[in-house]
């Protein structure tokens, strides 16, 4: 196994996804419940684990690590991050919520949100992200709506 070949391109921004994609309210993906001076974030569609999130840096420009951003704009990055995990803490209840900054398969800065709940299926471990993913159903739109409507009165300012 090696790197994408055109891993290059994806970290310059030339061909970054999430770059690519603009700031969608909605795409395959999720839907967004927030969006910051910073930040997007998604709850995502598929059911991989109830209030799985993607927390997206929307800068001014493509950042692959948190180590290219000013202090103003980690500050912020986290700020956001933190507000968006708060509502997801307040609406689902978990027993522990895992923050993973990851970018090995999308080189752009974001922050997973993974709720772990009592019918955990690694307690105390990692969340077994890839194998829950490629078992997961859509999360019913109906659902998902609701889910979305709560979130983003909890995300609401002054609320």
């Amino acid at each position: 196994m090696s790197w994408p070949a055109n891993w290059d391109a994806l970290t310059s921004g030339e061909a970054c996804p999430m770059c690519l994609s603009g700031r969608p309210e909605r795409d395959a993906y999720g839907i967004r419940i927030h969006s910051g001076r910073f930040t997007d974030a998604y709850l995502q569609r598929a059911g991989v684990q109830r209030g799985y999130t993607l927390v997206i840096w929307r800068g001014d420009r493509h950042v692959t690590e948190p180590t290219e951003l000013s202090d103003e704009e980690a500050a912020g990055y986290g700020a956001e991050v933190l507000t968006v995990a708060r509502a997801l803490i307040a609406h689902y209840g978990p027993l522990k919520l895992n923050y993973e900054t990851l970018g090995n398969t999308v080189p752009h800065l974001h922050t997973h949100l993974i709720p772990r709940f009592i019918n955990d299926p690694n307690p105390g471990g990692p969340f077994p992200l890839a194998a829950a993913a490629a078992a997961a159903l859509p999360v019913p739109e109906e659902q998902l709506e609701a889910e979305v409507a709560d979130l983003r009165e909890r995300l609401s300012p002054g609320t």
